[in-house]
């Protein structure tokens, strides 16, 4: 299973916008992944203060992946053209990016797009 970056937000800040399906099926994944992309999305909100956080980002994002026990999927070439090849759907890059590790992965996805089903991946919400 891999967050998307708002569900990661959500996660980390106990929003209830994570909806209570997606907090059981993360409470009973084996392995819950999130995309390096993620950092980047975060990092970028903070920086043009579209998103307030308690830490610089950097910081943050490595507690909350300590504290919530998540594994961090870098970008490697296969992620990356296969973000590239995506049929134009999703324009979001960083999207992008966690569709295409969701689906080379075969992971479900937790995520509130509705678009992510579009690429045929098991969305959880």
């Amino acid at each position: 299973m891999i967050l998307d970056t708002c569900a990661l937000l959500w996660l980390a800040s106990g929003d209830t916008s994570l909806s209570i399906e997606a907090r059981e099926a993360i409470s009973h994944a084996p392995v819950v992944h999130i995309s390096a992309i993620s950092a980047f999305e975060i990092a970028l909100k903070w920086t043009g203060r579209k998103l307030a956080l308690p830490i610089p980002p950097a910081e943050w994002f490595s507690l909350v992946t300590t504290h919530h026990d998540l594994t961090v999927v870098s970008l490697d070439s296969a992620i990356c053209l296969a973000a590239a090849a995506l049929p134009p759907i999703h324009r979001d890059p960083a999207d992008r990016f966690i569709i295409a590790t969701a689906r080379l992965n075969r992971w479900p996805i937790i995520t509130a797009d509705p678009v992510f089903r579009e690429y045929g991946l098991d969305v959880v919400w």
